[in-house]
């Protein structure tokens, strides 16, 4: 039962309430988590601040103090999911006016990020220590997301209905709830339900693999639980094998995205083939990796130039 609403009411209390009525059976269980998170922080940040005092030096101070353990990028998130309910509760008469306008965002200076991933011959490496059985194992899960670039709870959630093995195409269209309880749930966003090409020997491969399975039961869960880190644990010891870096199965996506890109695939098919909802998610994920081949297009842009004389 919701409790009546006073400005003498704490802050976070009014969160938490705000969450309850707007958030949960709204958003995904991943998502509602983020807000619980940002509720925490706020009982430890303003445990005794009141709706009534919440002003512009208040909430500023609520930011800053945030940020003194947070990249710049966490606290605009931290921000958002605070804004929100704020602005409802000015809607509502219990804060005067908004203490969010012109809030600045601070941060800790973000570490240096160079995502991992591996180069052709040492994909082609690890391809060869996999143990490829007649039947669905987890080293069927690396090869399709090595070949796919798919998210891993995509990969989880994929059924032999997703193959259509004549026109070549997989179909990503929901994800596997494996943080939580199981089940299908939506995928991260609109553009991530997308359609890819798969190559030939794949396809003869999975059409071989579930031809007998249930056709719309997901052909790589065979108990209830499911952890990444078995699937990481099991990735790791094929890299020890193969002499190679080490990767998570979330490095395979990164390194199919990089191959695509050293090959001359467009930046819009990779963000395509990702399901990114956008090219600029593209672009500051493989950063460092579009700056190489830009210095390999100065190279060429030179040597054409240098012919003309």
């Amino acid at each position: 039962m919701l409790k009546e609403i006073k400005n003498t009411d704490l802050f976070c209390d009014y969160y938490a309430q705000w969450i309850k009525v707007y958030k949960e059976g709204a958003i995904r269980p991943v998502t509602l988590k983020k807000y619980q998170m940002t509720l925490s922080w706020l009982k430890k940040l303003a445990p005794k601040l009141k709706l009534c005092d919440v002003s512009r030096i208040t909430y500023q101070q609520i930011l800053n103090d945030y940020a003194l353990t947070h990249e710049k990028q966490t606290t605009m998130d931290f921000h958002h999911q605070l804004k929100g309910a704020i602005i409802d509760a000015v809607d509502d008469g219990f804060i005067l006016k908004d203490p969010t306008r012109k809030a600045i965002i601070k941060g800790k200076t973000p570490t240096p990020k160079k995502i991992k991933y591996l180069n052709q011959y040492e994909l082609h490496t690890l391809l060869n220590t996999l143990n490829l059985k007649n039947t669905i194992n987890w080293d069927w899960l690396i090869l399709l997301v090595a070949k796919t670039g798919m998210r891993f709870s995509e990969a989880l959630a994929i059924t032999p209905n997703d193959f259509d093995f004549a026109h070549q195409m997989l179909s990503i269209s929901k994800t596997w709830d494996y943080k939580a309880n199981g089940g299908f749930m939506p995928t991260k966003n609109r553009s991530s339900i997308r359609k890819i090409q798969i190559d030939w020997q794949t396809v003869i491969q999975f059409a071989e693999l579930v031809k007998r399975l249930p056709i719309d039961k997901p052909i790589f869960i065979t108990k209830d639980r499911i952890y990444n880190s078995t699937v990481n644990n099991i990735l790791s010891r094929h890299c020890q094998k193969a002499n190679i870096p080490i990767i998570s199965i979330h490095g395979l996506r990164h390194t199919h995205a990089s191959l695509l890109l050293f090959a001359g695939v467009s930046i819009a098919s990779v963000a395509r083939r990702l399901g990114h909802s956008s090219m600029t998610t593209t672009q500051k994920t493989y950063l460092h990796i579009i700056q190489e081949l830009e210095n390999q297009d100065i190279d060429l842009i030179m040597r054409a130039l240098s012919g003309l004389s």
